[in-house]
């Protein structure tokens, strides 16, 4: 594992000076710049939970930025869940432990506002939970045996009907000891459970007939990785993955929604510093649930202090979440109001970033999860081998890598998002940009221009070898020639 304590950001070292206020920039852009500052600071504290990073009049001075400008960091911050702003006597900006849930949530509707289909989503889980599962099988504990019995208990005590929950999954997930495939695997799970409330339930009878039975199923999966035979739990996994699949697609009543099925808490029952998150949680889903009709008023503001029962700081803070997520933004003026608009997912992939760094990601977690997705794209694309637009796009992004200085990250990353769009499945493309942005925050690119070059021309052979081999519809040797590129590129994190 990498010691926190050795690793700088790469944002850290983009930004610019901070002797003087900087009035030729944007103030959300700057206060952008400061947030990151702020969380580069936290990751090198190798995250002091609990501790204060100054007062707002230390933070302002030593940023150099005014009060609007710095409170507007602090929002971001506070959004990223990193730190908090307590105010009074013996406030002051204090680090918090990250709380991935929110981000998770909002990727998962995310995906489905993408049209993210059952095939997809189930793709993605037979390429990665069984890798959980045989992690799982490696570094059995008898804690771990303890959790997963209970968790076994706790499914056949539930009603009849309602046990095809996800539970264990996400528990491999957890004793894989893999922050990547944990935070995955989750949002898979999520994203399955709110499908599978578009599934007929007349159906549900035909459950045992299609020989969907979790409760057997999961009981010979967890056994099989409490005996570490890692293999047979691979392929029971799949098996199981595959039968939830054709079940799911055979069964879904297209009338039915898988939105509006929030499992967030109710505004009276949330703490009052959460209210703003938890009512933008609300509306978030209600948007989804409405189908997601861009350009659509939901009211001003007037109409939301009296539809959700809140104080008007409470709306406005959760307003600022939902423009921060691209959700909605609030128009003023006559015939303004709060505007549905179309979601960006990088919000999020931000805050999911910290949060893997929090939990002390390695660069070989990352490789893990990544070769699974790389290949699971390369697979598709393969298909479309003969296809002239899959040369064309993927020649194209190859050539980038020579361009700049940097090909070793945001140029090198163009070639492998082309081909996981090329791949056509929303759930990897996503998984692949917070991997990247991950990676991207613990590189450090080589410091001499000629080495640079070097490296960027090497970069661009890969890729080019890569690509001759899917034209050639040679599908081994293209997973062999990226499992190599993918290793290779791990020395560079820091």
């Amino acid at each position: 594992m990498v010691p926190k304590e050795s690793r700088v950001a790469a944002t850290d070292i983009a930004l610019p000076p901070t002797n003087g206020h900087r009035d030729d920039i944007p103030m959300g852009k700057l206060a952008a710049q400061v947030a990151r500052r702020i969380e580069a600071e936290i990751i090198r504290r190798r995250w002091p939970v609990g501790e204060s990073l100054g007062s707002e009049v230390d933070l302002r001075e030593r940023h150099q930025v005014s009060r609007s400008v710095f409170r507007e960091a602090v929002r971001l911050v506070e959004h990223h869940q990193v730190a908090w702003m307590r105010r009074g006597p013996n406030g002051g900006l204090f680090v918090c432990a990250p709380d991935a849930g929110p981000a998770t949530r909002a990727i998962v509707i995310y995906l489905e506002y993408l049209g993210t289909s059952v095939t997809d989503l189930l793709h993605a889980r037979v390429l990665l939970e069984p890798i959980a599962a045989a992690l799982a099988a490696e570094r059995m504990t008898e804690e771990g045996i303890a959790a997963l019995r209970e968790s076994l208990h706790a499914e056949r005590r539930l009603p009849p009907g309602v046990r095809s929950n996800n539970r264990i999954h996400v528990m491999l997930g957890e004793l894989s000891g893999n922050p990547v495939l944990m935070l995955f695997i989750d949002v898979l799970a999520r994203l399955t459970t709110r499908y599978a409330m578009t599934v007929n339930r007349s159906s549900e009878a035909l459950a045992a007939r299609a020989r969907i039975d979790p409760e057997q199923v999961h009981g010979s999966i967890v056994n099989s990785v409490i005996a570490g035979d890692g293999a047979r739990a691979q392929i029971q996994l799949i098996d199981h993955l595959t039968e939830i699949s054709q079940w799911m697609d055979e069964h879904r009543d297209p009338r039915r929604s898988a939105s509006g099925n929030s499992t967030d808490p109710q505004l009276s029952d949330s703490p009052r510093t959460k209210l703003a998150e938890v009512l933008a949680a609300r509306i978030h889903e209600e948007i989804a649930d409405d189908g997601w009709q861009i350009g659509t008023v939901l009211g001003s503001e007037a109409d939301l202090l009296a539809r959700y029962g809140v104080s008007r700081a409470v709306v406005r803070e959760a307003v600022r979440l939902l423009e921060y997520h691209a959700v909605a933004r609030m128009r003023r003026g006559q015939g303004g109001g709060l505007v549905v608009s179309a979601p960006d997912p990088q919000a999020s992939i931000d805050t999911i970033a910290l949060y893997l760094d929090y939990e002390r990601v390695t660069a070989q977690d990352l490789l893990v999860v990544r070769d699974a997705i790389e290949a699971g794209t390369v697979a598709r694309v393969m298909r479309r081998h003969q296809d002239p637009d899959v040369v064309e796009r993927l020649g194209a992004a190859a050539r980038l890598a020579t361009t700049g200085p940097s090909g070793l990250t945001s140029k090198n990353d163009v070639f492998h998002t082309e081909l996981a769009a090329l791949a056509g499945n929303p759930v990897l493309t996503l998984f692949l940009r917070i991997i990247t942005d991950v990676f991207r925050r613990h590189v450090t690119p080589p410091q001499s221009p000629a080495t640079r070059h070097e490296t960027d021309e090497e970069v661009q052979r890969v890729h080019e070898r890569i690509l001759a081999a899917i034209v050639n519809g040679d599908e081994s040797v293209a997973k062999h020639r990226m499992r190599r590129h993918l290793a290779a590129l791990s020395p560079f994190w820091h």
